[in-house]
């Protein structure tokens, strides 16, 4: 497989975005998972450079103005997720990396990449069928449901700037694509 390749996996909440993500993870072992940066606090027995790298929010501003990172994003007022370029350069010498990213990391990613990157966006068949996934899981509430998407809708219209868009309207027909389009894109 080759090194220094970055495959960037985005989608909407309920796509199976994480479950396939997962999968690929268990078919190639080798390739390494990006470990973002954030400012919200450790969660159980989460470790700084392990889950994520934690910062403050003085901390994180300060490399943002000092331009560490590939991308980021204020999620909340005062919570920010991102990405450090020096973390990523520092996996690409040894193995290539999957990046389970929101849609504007992923384009961000992409741009910044280029043609070391391949940008994959994942979509349900419809937002009908969005709803009845986010609706199955069961920890969802109606309002919450609607929120979700109202930004699935918003975030569909990134899957212009992906090299692929996967449907996931069956599981393992998604899977089997989804691999074969990695491993291309690893050997190439």
């Amino acid at each position: 497989m080759a090194k220094g390749k970055l495959i960037i996996f985005s989608a909407p909440s309920g796509s199976g975005k994480s479950t396939l993500a997962g999968y690929l993870r268990e078919q190639e072992p080798s390739l390494g998972f990006s470990v973002s940066a954030t400012t919200r606090p450790p969660r159980g027995s989460e470790r700084h450079g392990v889950e994520y790298f934690f910062f403050s929010v003085d901390e994180f501003r300060s490399k943002i103005d000092s331009g560490e990172f590939v991308e980021y994003e204020e999620v909340y007022p005062g919570r920010y997720y991102g990405t450090l370029k020096s973390q990523v350069e520092k996996q690409l010498e040894s193995q290539s990396i999957l990046f389970d990213v929101d849609v504007v990391g992923g384009r961000r990613l992409k741009e910044y990449y280029g043609e070391r990157a391949l940008f994959i966006f994942v979509q349900a068949p419809s937002l009908q069928v969005l709803a009845q996934r986010l609706a199955v899981r069961g920890d969802t509430s109606a309002e919450d449901i609607e929120k979700r998407l109202a930004k699935a809708e918003y975030e569909m219209t990134f899957s212009k700037y992906a090299d692929v868009v996967v449907v996931n309207d069956n599981l393992e027909t998604a899977k089997s694509e989804l691999l074969a389009i990695v491993k291309d894109f690893l050997n190439s």
